[in-house]
C-alpha cells in the first residue's frame, strides 16, 4: 500500500536538500528554464514564461491532493549559502500498481557536480522506504546521454527503447530510453 504524505517533506543528504516549491522559487525556475537544453530534453515549453513558473509552484496543492505529483526543489549548499539547483518529482503515479515516474531537470551551473545523482537517490530512497513504491521508472530522451548516465549512477537500469514515445512541439516523434529501479534491488541511503 502506498502511503501518501499530507505535505511535501524536506529531505537532506550531505549538501543536497529537496524541499517543497515556494513562491520564492518562481524567479529561479523561470531563469533556469531559459536554458534551451531543458525544453530540448524535457516537457518544459520552449517559450517558458513567468506564468509557467508561477503555475508550476501554484499547482502543488492540487497535485498533492489528487495524488498526481510530488514535486521538490533541489538546493545545493547549507543554510543561507544554499543555491537553487533544479527540480525533481514523482509524477505519472499509479498508486494501485505501486509505481511512479521520476522526472527532473538541473539548472545549467549545477550540472556535472553529482547534485542531480544525489537528488535522484534521495527521492528514490524516499519513494521506496517511506511511500512504499515497488517500481520507479524514468523515460529519458534517447539523445540525452548525460541524463541516462545520471540515472544509472543513481542505481537505475536501462530496460529498453520506447519508440516514438514523445511528440515534440515541432511535431517530430522521438524515442525515449526507459530506465527503472525496483524496491527489491534498492540499496538504502545511509
Amino acid at each position: 500500500m502506498i502511503w501518501w504524505p499530507s505535505e511535501i517533506p524536506t529531505l537532506q543528504y550531505g549538501r543536497v536538500t529537496l524541499r517543497p516549491p515556494a513562491d520564492g522559487d518562481i524567479q529561479a525556475i523561470y531563469e533556469a528554464c531559459q536554458d534551451p537544453l531543458i525544453p530540448r530534453f524535457t516537457t518544459v515549453p520552449a517559450e517558458y514564461t513567468m506564468a509557467h513558473a508561477l503555475d508550476y509552484v501554484q499547482r502543488v496543492p492540487a497535485s498533492m491532493e489528487l495524488k498526481r505529483e510530488i514535486p521538490f526543489i533541489i538546493e545545493f549548499g547549507v543554510g543561507d549559502d544554499a543555491e537553487f539547483a533544479g527540480v525533481i518529482s514523482f509524477h505519472t503515479i499509479s498508486v494501485e500498481n505501486h509505481r511512479a515516474e521520476l522526472g527532473y531537470w538541473m539548472h545549467a551551473p549545477m550540472r556535472g557536480k553529482g547534485i542531480g545523482t544525489t537528488a535522484a537517490k534521495m527521492i528514490t530512497n524516499y519513494g521506496f522506504t517511506t511511500m512504499g513504491f515497488r517500481r520507479i521508472e524514468a523515460a529519458v530522451d534517447a539523445d540525452n546521454s548525460a541524463s541516462q548516465k545520471l540515472l544509472m549512477s543513481a542505481g537505475y537500469t536501462k530496460e529498453g527503447i520506447l519508440r516514438q514515445r514523445v511528440t515534440r512541439s515541432d511535431g517530430s516523434q522521438i524515442d525515449m530510453v526507459e530506465l527503472s529501479v525496483i524496491a527489491s534491488d534498492w540499496k538504502e541511503l545511509d
